[in-house]
């Protein structure tokens, strides 16, 4: 396939390795330092890569195209999934971390690639935070089944007008009953992404992803 390059920022674990990858995915006109203001809170025991999406939409990075507000180039979706899954791959080995210990921490157009690795990769991600998701593929949806069951923190935003409530109540269905372990926090406001978002995603991911120490100390 013909993949481009993904550009990223990489940042080995300071202290105490968990052993996991924090895969940090930004929404539409960020960049691969756009979520790293929040990569501390996840711990200093984690790995933390970073990537800027490959397609530009007026100038503002993507991870895939999109046909208008909300409606996605699905064949695009597959493609630059396709390709995501094939940088991680290449990456990890370079870059010496467990490509199987990946944990896809994205927001908007970034949740959605997630998710996408989520439906076309059932297996391969350690687990997920969907900040402000939205189902990526929805006209050919895969048959999904996970024995993996990695945990998801699936955090839409009940007042989001992008999103239709029924579509998000699908989507969140079809992650659980392909076996994925959803843990839903539904917040009280649009789009953007807020403090208590923040604090839910990193509680959940300590509570799933720590060092055996800091769970003992728990």
């Amino acid at each position: 396939m013909n993949y481009q390059p993904l550009h990223y920022l990489y940042q080995p674990a300071t202290s105490a390795p968990t052993g996991t990858t924090v895969l940090l995915l930004h929404g539409t006109g960020g960049d691969e330092r756009d979520l790293l203001p929040l990569a501390k809170g996840f711990g200093t025991g984690v790995n933390v890569l970073s990537v800027r999406g490959n397609v530009s939409e007026g100038g503002m990075p993507r991870f895939f195209r999109r046909l208008g507000m909300g409606v996605f180039d699905e064949d695009d979706v597959r493609f630059r999934t396709h390709e995501l899954a094939a940088f991680l791959t290449q990456v990890s080995q370079q870059e010496g971390f467990d490509a199987s210990q990946v944990v896809a921490v994205g927001y908007s157009n970034g949740a959605n690639i997630a998710g996408s690795l989520l439906l076309l990769y059932p297996e391969l991600l350690a687990g997920a935070v969907l900040w402000r998701p939205m189902q990526p593929l929805t006209k050919e949806v895969p048959p999904v089944r996970t024995a993996r069951r990695p945990p998801v923190f699936f955090n839409p935003g009940s007042r989001d007008p992008t999103v239709d409530p029924a579509s998000t109540e699908r989507y969140a269905a079809l992650l659980s009953a392909a076996g994925f372990q959803l843990t839903r926090q539904d917040t009280p406001t649009g789009h953007s992404l807020t403090q208590p978002d923040v604090d839910g995603g990193i509680a959940w991911f300590r509570q799933h992803f720590a060092a055996p120490a800091l769970n003992a100390a728990r």
